[in-house]
């Protein structure tokens, strides 16, 4: 009898004792990329701070995979390490846009959505000389006549710039089928684009604002308005589009995505993890360093934001014809 209730006892002990928490080992981010761009940075720097930071036990192993903007990496976690739990792969805005155009292998209920740790900001400018002095007046001349205004920015037509101006000129009131009209010009970097402003060939600029920070500084462009919920601290003086009325953020987002069968105990651990390292010293430093503004969202606001966005770009890509 005595044995019987020590077992007995002995088994409802072991049923209230918590599960034990997740633990990572050998961690691995995986950057989309070759070498030296966005991802490759992202991997790399997160990685070497979640080490310095004590966040993670041991080095972070970086894998390259890179293949048609993000999607072979997604396809290869996707088929083959859906819910290994210590990998996480870097990501970006980026790769959002290609999905919502269908140029991923599955969409984006195939992963979980980590957080984002810092973005660059879409800013709108004209030149000094403009007859445009406000985000307000570039709007209500797009609305009156959506192919009289030329906009130009740093990628191709469905791509990222172009639907942020897209996105601008819908809130104020484009109506959707006439989104295709607005006459956009592709260059190969926001510099070019600004210097052909510069000169008169385009009449307005919409693209990354750290890549076009010094025109702002020199006086020779003026930004109309940031595309971001807060101004930004590098350029206090610059309104965002929501406080002029327009409720529009276009944010170039760094941030990681992990396989969708990972255990919500790993998941909820990176979370934890990856708020811990955005608050860090080391990072805030990083970040700004690189030119991003570190902008938190994560877990379940995250995965809200990231179908929210996904949402918005592929409506206004089948608006432009893009994609069916």
């Amino acid at each position: 009898m005595f044995l019987k209730r020590l077992l007995m006892a002995a088994a409802v002990a072991a049923v209230a004792l918590p599960a034990a928490a997740f633990e990572p080992s050998n961690v691995e981010c995986i950057a989309p990329a070759n070498p030296g761009g966005g991802w490759d940075f992202t991997c790399r720097t997160v990685g070497r701070i979640l080490q310095e930071e004590s966040l993670v036990p041991g080095a972070v192993q970086v894998t390259n995979m890179p293949g048609a903007v993000g999607a072979v990496a997604f396809a290869n976690v996707a088929s083959k390490r859906n819910d290994d739990p210590n990998l996480i792969v870097a990501t970006s805005t980026v790769g959002i846009t290609q999905i919502a155009q269908g140029k991923y292998p599955a969409g984006i209920d195939q992963m979980r959505w980590l957080g984002m740790l810092g973005a660059d900001v879409g800013t709108m400018l004209v030149n000094k000389e403009s007859k445009y002095d406000s985000l307000d007046a570039v709007l209500a001349a797009v609305k009156e006549d959506p192919a009289g205004v030329v906009v130009g920015g740093s990628s191709s037509i469905g791509g990222w710039d172009h639907l942020r101006f897209l996105i601008l000129a819908q809130e104020a009131g484009v109506p959707t089928d006439q989104l295709k009209d607005i006459r956009w010009v592709e260059f190969s970097g926001g510099a070019d684009a600004v210097t052909q402003l510069l000169g008169g060939h385009i009449d307005v600029v919409l693209t990354d604002i750290g890549e076009i920070g010094g025109f702002i500084q020199s006086g020779d462009a003026k930004a109309l308005a940031v595309m971001s919920d807060e101004r930004l601290p590098a350029y206090p003086d610059i309104a965002t589009a929501k406080e002029q009325g327009i409720d529009a953020v276009g944010y170039n987002w760094r941030g990681f995505y992990m396989g969708g069968g990972v255990p919500d105990d790993a998941y909820d651990f990176w979370v934890e993890k990856m708020k811990a390292l955005y608050d860090s010293e080391g990072w805030q430093t990083a970040a700004t360093e690189s030119g991003l503004t570190p902008i938190w969202r994560g877990g379940e606001e995250f995965n809200t934001f990231v179908r929210e966005s996904e949402k918005k770009a592929a409506e206004i890509s089948k608006a432009i014809g893009v994609i069916n």
